[in-house]
């Protein structure tokens, strides 16, 4: 027994995510970005949506969420923070609550940052951490709503999870990301090699999700605000990584 993760294509750029626990049959949409994406892959799998788990409040991530609670009753979990801007959700929840889908068990991490609010949803047990605009494969969503600390210390939190985690992140934007991390961390051999790997799944048509943790650690910059490289590519010491990781997220926007 366990968790399924299904990933699909949803909208332009965001991936879906169907998590089903096995023992239970329940099946929880992480996000809701898009109906007809949502319903065609629970169609194919054969499963039937019980939950849906929001992350934060933009629309690419809430769109869907009352058409498939109207269709399937399923019971729509989010972040209590941001309870006033998403209309829909049954249960709230904050950093260190612990949401239940069946036999498998979700830990809930506050990650500020993007908005004030955002959450993201760990489960130990199988390694698998839904991180929606938190945290991307080698970058990180835009400073939309918080400020340079928090978020850092959310990027800590997650980072201090096991190696082997793998990472499901809310948008395709592996490539662009790849582009801007060898521009400010040019020597990392990890990276370079994560870089050709991200191309050449992006040239075949696949994914390049999930990743595990471990290699994000080695290879997103912004996980690397503490290192002395990146706070020399960004003219700064090492001794203040928020201030490095600010840095960073100001040269990604304009990039």
């Amino acid at each position: 027994m366990g968790l399924l993760v299904d990933v699909f294509e949803a909208r332009s750029d965001n991936y879906g995510y169907l998590a089903h626990d096995t023992a239970s049959g329940r099946t929880a949409a992480i996000d809701a970005p898009d109906v007809q994406a949502i319903r065609n892959a629970l169609l194919h799998r054969g499963w039937t949506l019980t939950d849906i788990f929001i992350t934060h409040h933009h629309v690419d991530h809430v769109e869907a969420l009352l058409p498939l609670k109207q269709q399937f009753g399923a019971v729509a979990t989010g972040p209590r923070a941001e309870a006033g801007k998403i209309e829909g959700l049954d249960r709230l929840v904050a950093g260190g609550d612990v949401v239940e889908l069946g036999e498998t068990r979700f830990e809930v991490i506050d990650t500020p940052g993007h908005t004030l609010g955002h959450i993201v949803y760990h489960s130990p047990e199988g390694g698998h951490l839904f991180t929606a605009d938190a945290l991307f494969s080698l970058g990180v969503g835009r400073m939309f709503e918080g400020t340079p600390g928090p978020m850092w210390q959310g990027l800590l939190a997650l980072r201090a999870l096991p190696d082997e985690t793998l990472v499901y992140c809310g948008h395709e934007y592996t490539a662009a990301n790849a582009r801007f991390a060898l521009h400010v961390d040019p020597d990392n051999a990890a990276l370079r090699e994560r870089a050709a790997e991200v191309e050449a799944l992006r040239h075949a048509g696949r994914f390049t999700i999930p990743v595990p943790l471990g290699r994000e650690k080695e290879t997103n910059p912004f996980l690397r605000a503490d290192r002395p490289e990146l706070a020399a590519a960004m003219g700064l010491t090492a001794d203040d990584p928020a201030a490095v990781f600010a840095a960073l997220r100001k040269a990604k926007d304009s990039f």
